[in-house]
């Protein structure tokens, strides 16, 4: 399976898109019609709606009305874009002053920040970021980040570390929540009306008596929440066991030091 990966293309070339003042010895050319953050809000747009598989160079030409081989005197290709594409949205989330805040608190404000920025951009929850491109949205964002772990008491290793399980787990409940708003407009049906839909299909399989725990189990908690998942309740519920962990690691690193 094809991931989309930051870092893909040419770092050098996409450094220097994302620090276009720090680029040294870049000649100025002729003035172009376009601008390059319009050609990046234009693939975002596209993304958005329509998914990140839609954003190519020949299609979002079409949207900016230029020649496909325009685009190309802007950004070297759809990997350099796509980090140009995540950079900006990195540059546009919101980002609260937590300052004296509890750092549980400030912990659940970037949370919740990073769930915003998936919700408004769900191509970025797809996008493996192992090799981030290091431009001036995504280091904003981790600095601000690192803050709300300032002063509890861990390493710089263990604040990196706190950081990359809670935004993984963020990431990965984004993922879950749009796989099902896929499966609701794909089926046209929700959860509730699937399962019901296929109810004497499922208890020709579903034996109480070969499965006990999978039938008791799995029925309560499709009585609860209408379905065998419930992306916003997992997330709510994840969430508060991964602060919990990291509140033993503080409170174990208290009673080391």
């Amino acid at each position: 399976m094809s991931i989309e990966r930051t870092s893909a293309g040419d770092p050098a070339r996409t450094l220097a898109l994302l620090w276009p003042d720090a680029a040294a010895g870049r000649r100025r050319g002729p003035e172009r019609g376009l601008k390059l953050d319009a050609v990046v809000v234009a693939a975002n747009r596209l993304a958005d709606r329509e998914g990140l598989e839609a954003v190519t160079m020949r299609r979002l030409a079409k949207e900016l009305h230029v020649a496909a081989m325009t685009l190309y005197t802007y950004v070297p290709g759809k990997a350099e874009l796509l980090d140009l594409m995540l950079d900006a949205a990195y540059a546009e989330m919101p980002r609260r002053d937590t300052t004296g805040a509890p750092w549980r608190d400030r912990l659940l404000a970037v949370a919740e920040e990073n769930r915003i920025l998936f919700d408004a951009h769900p191509w970025a929850a797809t996008i493996s970021t192992l090799r981030p491109p290091l431009g001036p949205g995504l280091m904003a964002k981790y600095e601000h980040e690192l803050s709300a772990l300032a002063g509890i008491g861990l390493d710089d290793v263990d604040c990196d570390d706190a950081l990359t399980h809670l935004l993984s787990f963020v990431q990965a409940s984004a993922r879950a929540s749009a796989d099902a708003r896929a499966a609701r407009q794909e089926s046209a049906m929700n959860d509730e009306q699937w399962w019901a839909a296929n109810a004497s299909l499922l208890a020709q399989i579903l034996d109480p008596l070969a499965y006990p725990l999978a039938t008791r189990i799995g029925t309560a908690a499709g009585v609860e929440y209408g379905s065998a998942h419930d992306p916003d309740h997992a997330y709510q519920f994840g969430l508060q066991l991964v602060l919990d962990g990291l509140a033993a690691l503080v409170d174990g690193k208290a009673v080391k030091g």
